[in-house]
């Protein structure tokens, strides 16, 4: 079985944080793979599922950041589970924005998500980390992943998102390299080429007349113009 936790923060007006992208991913999972609906246990909000014939549990704690342990605690003595069988997914500011990197094991990197997950059931659980970008000095961190994602960033967020949650169940088949593989593979298939800009034949470069294009440069209306009146 594999406990799927999405970290972020309960309530609309913490939504579209940087710090909720977790959530994002896992509601994403929800709707692409036709898991239960959404019920409360566990101090958080659970639906059930299966990934290649086993069962997946999607949990977001609805407990705030800080004290997310609490919920993946109770799961995991639950459902009798071990630190490997938990993947957790969060933001990271260590990371550039729309990269993603699988961990498993390791300290929180000062995410007070992680810091409370490892402080109950010990560091050796699964992490996708998915890059915010960074504010540019730690004293700012708290700030900026408590804020909304820019507009400009759903060109890179939305198909990023959409490409986790399609392959999600190799996270369910413990093959995370190849999830990441899949998702990179995926994002950068999908970008569109830049196309570079030909003159179409018979119309005028930028800038230029037709009958400047035609006669030649100086030789348009106004130079034939001045010929007249110099009697050229």
């Amino acid at each position: 079985m594999l406990l799927l936790i999405g970290l972020g923060n309960p309530g609309s007006q913490y939504v579209a944080n940087r710090h909720n992208v977790g959530f994002m991913v896992i509601d994403a999972i929800h709707r692409r793979h036709g898991f239960t609906p959404w019920r409360r246990k566990f101090q958080a909000e659970i639906s059930e599922g299966t990934f290649a014939g086993d069962k997946c549990l999607l949990v977001k704690p609805q407990t705030y950041m800080n004290e997310s342990g609490r919920a993946v605690s109770e799961a995991m003595r639950f459902y009798k589970l071990k630190p490997e069988d938990v993947m957790v997914i969060h933001d990271e500011v260590d990371l550039a924005p729309g990269k993603i990197r699988m961990k498993a094991g390791g300290g929180a990197a000062g995410h007070n998500g992680l810091r409370s997950i490892a402080g109950a059931i010990g560091p050796d659980f699964r992490r996708l980390r998915i890059g915010v970008g960074h504010p540019g000095v730690k004293e700012a961190v708290p700030h900026y992943v408590l804020h909304d994602f820019a507009k400009a960033d759903k060109t890179w967020l939305e198909p990023l998102i959409e490409a986790m949650a399609e392959h999600a169940p190799l996270m369910g088949e413990r093959m995370d390299q190849t999830f990441s593989n899949r998702v990179h593979e995926q994002l950068r298939t999908a970008k569109p080429e830049k196309q570079k800009t030909k003159p179409v034949k018979g119309l005028p470069a930028s800038g230029e007349s037709a009958s400047e294009q035609k006669e030649g440069v100086g030789e348009g209306p106004l130079a034939r113009g001045l010929k007249k009146l110099l009697g050229r």
